[in-house]
């Protein structure tokens, strides 16, 4: 029975409401905080009060794929919740596909560090090309969850020991800035510039694994400049900021890659910031290569912003006034 300012679902049974909810009710307090609407579950009822018509019926969509995997003996989790919020925003039959490539696309982190879910169908297919494929580029705007889902899915295969090593790697180019003499030795000057990699990876495991990968060097972060002349093996690398490239940087880094690696390049092709008359390596790159069989190809776009909501209107608002 739907009212019109809620949304009550009919489970069929106690087991399955279990599944549907979560450990202490966590999948609804996801559903809550997404929606903003007010849940609440009797028996085998779950009910949302306080929803306009488009939220009502992404809870719907959302639900429906709750219910679906709960019946198939899997137990969805927050982190399988929130992503399916955020492609309920499609049409329902749309909703329901989405939710199959997000299922299958999710990326384990083995010991016990969870699990991470892409949040479209867009996220979906570049999982899938990183999985697929032994070079994945990924084209998109800032927030889209490039370099959070290729270091997710590296330190999936680094702590499962299906590969040796993982190194990240970005240009050092200052983004509109020109900050100078940086004091401290190699590692100081370019800690700033490699900041967001770190931040990616602690989101995912703690520090002090980190800490004890690097020493193992089952890890390496290093400038872009300093992989000339090396030949990679049996290594999942990431170039991240890859719009800052030249063409040049970009054809060295794409001849590192030596037997058994995969590499994954990703930038923001809106957000170049090399000197003007430098052509970007990444939009070179995507033009010259997007026939070469065995590469994937993977465009981001707003829709598939997860980084904060405010960020896909701050996006759509500057992609308005470069138009006029």
């Amino acid at each position: 029975m739907y009212l019109k300012d809620s949304v009550t679902i009919v489970l069929d049974n106690g087991e399955l409401v279990s599944a549907v909810c979560g450990p202490n009710d966590g999948n609804l307090k996801v559903l809550e905080r997404v929606l903003g609407g007010k849940l609440a579950v009797r028996g085998n009822e779950v009910r949302m009060e306080g929803l306009n018509d488009t939220d009502a019926e992404r809870f719907r969509a959302v639900m429906d794929n709750l219910i679906s995997a709960a019946r198939l003996g899997e137990l969805p989790s927050p982190e399988f919740v929130q992503a399916l919020a955020g492609v309920a925003e499609s049409e329902r039959g749309e909703a329901v596909h989405h939710a199959e490539a997000i299922r299958s696309g999710c990326i384990s982190i083995p010991r016990g560090f969870g699990k991470v879910f892409p949040r479209s169908a867009n996220q979906a297919a570049y999982v899938r090309g990183m999985r697929e494929a032994d070079v994945c580029f990924c084209a998109g705007p800032a927030g889209t969850g490039k370099t959070y889902l290729a270091i997710a899915n590296a330190l999936s295969l680094v702590l499962s020991k299906k590969i040796r090593k993982l190194v990240m790697t970005r240009p050092v180019v200052e983004a509109g800035e020109n900050l100078g003499f940086l004091p401290g030795d190699l590692a100081q000057k370019i800690s700033p510039y490699l900041r967001p990699l770190y931040d990616a990876m602690e989101a995912l495991i703690p520090y002090e694994i980190i800490r004890r990968m690097e020493e193992n060097r089952v890890i390496e972060i290093a400038p872009l400049a300093y992989m000339r002349g090396r030949s990679l093996n049996d290594a999942f690398i990431i170039l991240d900021e890859a719009q800052n490239t030249t063409k040049e940087q970009m054809k060295m880094f794409l001849t590192r890659l030596g037997h058994g690696s995969q590499a994954v390049i990703a930038g923001d092709v809106t957000q170049v910031d090399l000197p003007k008359r430098v052509d970007s390596g990444l939009l070179h790159a995507l033009s010259i290569l997007k026939n070469v069989e065995g590469i994937h190809f993977s465009y981001l776009n707003t829709t598939d912003v997860v980084r904060n909501p405010l960020i896909k209107k701050i996006i759509q608002a500057y992609d308005y006034e470069k138009k006029q």
